[in-house]
């Protein structure tokens, strides 16, 4: 009869050699842990400049469509990058039936790295229809990580609340221009 210690020894040095971890210098260094992570961190694709399409809806109906829920939306522009700043060159809000309805922030805006930016349609405005939307163009002077965009919509009434959040989607790249100081 063998010796559990032995047995048990010999376990550990198969599941060390099975995993890569038998020989010392073939683990990664901290520098190439660090390396490799850089490249990964990154979120989604890197761009210079896009359209970003966010649904919206300034009500919805209920029941068999003859109840009406009021909503207030709130569209809000998120810059994923730890490094580098995005510009707000212009965010549309539009109709139901792709009328524009009215622009935030008419000069643009910079948000710096993280930073984040939110719009309010409030719940007595009806203008934007159930089928309301967002655009939002945004670029950069180099490669970042996308912005998330997304618009949350939410209304109570007594006891009783509605909340959802939808997710904006590229619908098309914008042609470049000259960087941002």
């Amino acid at each position: 009869m063998t010796s559990p210690r032995p047995l048990r020894l010999a376990l550990a040095v198969a599941l060390l050699a099975a995993a890569g971890c038998a020989d010392p210098s073939s683990a990664p260094t901290h520098s190439a842990e660090s390396a490799a992570l850089a490249d990964t961190s990154r979120v989604g694709p890197a761009v210079v400049a896009e359209t970003v399409y966010v649904p919206a809806y300034s009500h919805i109906y209920s029941q068999d469509g003859s109840r009406k829920i009021d909503l207030s939306a709130t569209l809000s522009i998120r810059n994923t990058d730890p490094d580098r700043a995005i510009r707000v060159r212009a965010v549309r809000y539009v109709d139901s039936d792709g009328r524009l309805v009215r622009t935030y922030g008419d000069d643009g805006m910079v948000l710096p790295p993280l930073a984040s930016q939110a719009f309010v349609v409030e719940e007595r405005d009806l203008t934007g229809g159930v089928g309301a939307s967002f655009l939002v163009d945004w670029e950069t002077d180099g490669a970042v990580s996308a912005p998330i965009v997304e618009a949350v919509m939410i209304s109570t009434a007594g006891a009783q609340g509605i909340s959802f959040v939808t997710r904006g989607t590229t619908v098309r790249p914008l042609a470049s221009t000259q960087p941002n100081d």
